[in-house]
């Protein structure tokens, strides 16, 4: 998270940063603020007026490098409920295809007066460099290759804090492809700042070396309550969260997995594993769902899911931190 001021910068009255581009340097006041804000936002999304002037008369740009529909539509759905004015680019169509490089395209959405881009980008590391480049244009990483996914591990939190009415001490269990999942690195890392105990199941060949040795120097890494289980029976024994994750198929090209169906049977969430949970444990997944591979359907839909109101509850944070973000530049 990149705050206005020095680089760094970590006053007490300062939560508000002027990028979001992930959440490594959240402490626990940041994310209750953000929590506080987004039961507000939930109220207005709630009720039958749901246009206010929050945001009028600022503009936000959804700049989408690869498909999205929650994240996207959510984001836009925000913005517009707050009032902005909301713009969809799409890499087809723009002059991306023409040899544009994203700096060049990022620059001229601020010489028009963007006040906001959302960006989604497939390599790790891009929204940083428009932060850089840009000086008068906020920036929100919507997910950047297999690097972070601030928003989502923010309304995952949220989700998960409403419903217990605390993370710290909970047992979190992610199952799946944690090596290339963006969703896994920043959940995992939001989750041991609040004080969560994760356990991570998954084959060894998707599981980050960084976490298989316990290496704590890597920084790409940098977590802490971490336990790797590859038997999933034992992963779910005591957990309060389940949270299997799909395989990115558009990131699998070394070959790391034998089979899909093998994946599977050893991985997948059943309904039969689910009854050897704690009976008051919920059920998340960060979408899109392959039903019947990392999860089942009478899972995903049974009434310990929680996947809906993840949905909802992503409205609300994406709210809450357009709000936070573009109104902290307003009063400076």
């Amino acid at each position: 998270m990149t705050h206005k001021g020095s680089k760094g910068d970590h006053s007490k009255n300062d939560l508000i940063p002027k990028h979001l581009l992930d959440i490594d340097s959240f402490n626990y006041q940041e994310f209750k603020s953000v929590f506080d804000s987004a039961d507000q936002m939930l109220k207005i999304l709630r009720s039958g007026n749901k246009k206010t002037d929050i945001l009028r008369g600022k503009t936000i740009i959804l700049l989408f490098y690869e498909p999205s529909t929650r994240t996207r539509v959510s984001f836009e759905q925000a913005g517009k409920i707050l009032g902005a004015d909301v713009l969809n680019i799409v890499s087809k169509g723009s002059s991306t295809e023409k040899g544009e490089s994203l700096q060049n395209t990022a620059l001229t959405l601020q010489a028009m007066n963007a006040d906001l881009i959302i960006i989604r980008h497939p390599h790790s590391g891009a929204p940083w460099s428009l932060a850089k480049t840009l000086k008068e244009t906020n920036i929100i990483n919507a997910g950047d290759g297999t690097h972070a996914h601030p928003t989502q591990a923010l309304l995952d939190l949220y989700t998960i804090n409403s419903h217990f009415g605390h993370i710290e001490n909970l047992n979190v269990t992610i199952i799946g492809d944690i090596l290339h999942s963006r969703v896994a690195r920043s959940n995992i890392i939001g989750l041991s700042i609040m004080g969560a105990k994760v356990t991570i199941c998954a084959p060894s060949t998707l599981v980050p070396s960084s976490i298989r040795k316990n290496s704590k120097e890597l920084s790409h890494f940098p977590f802490k309550n971490i336990t790797v289980q590859s038997d999933i029976s034992k992963a779910l024994l005591n957990a309060d969260v389940i949270m299997p994750l799909r395989i990115q198929s558009e990131r699998q090209n070394l070959g790391l997995l034998t089979s899909i169906r093998e994946y599977s049977s050893k991985f997948g969430l059943s309904n039969k594993l689910l009854k050897i949970t704690n009976p008051n444990s919920i059920v998340m997944h960060p979408g899109p769902m392959n039903e019947g591979i990392e999860i089942d359907s009478n899972v995903a839909h049974s009434n310990r899911s929680f996947i809906l109101k993840q949905v909802e509850n992503g409205v609300a944070i994406r709210m809450a931190i357009l709000s936070k973000i573009i109104n902290a530049e307003k009063e400076t």
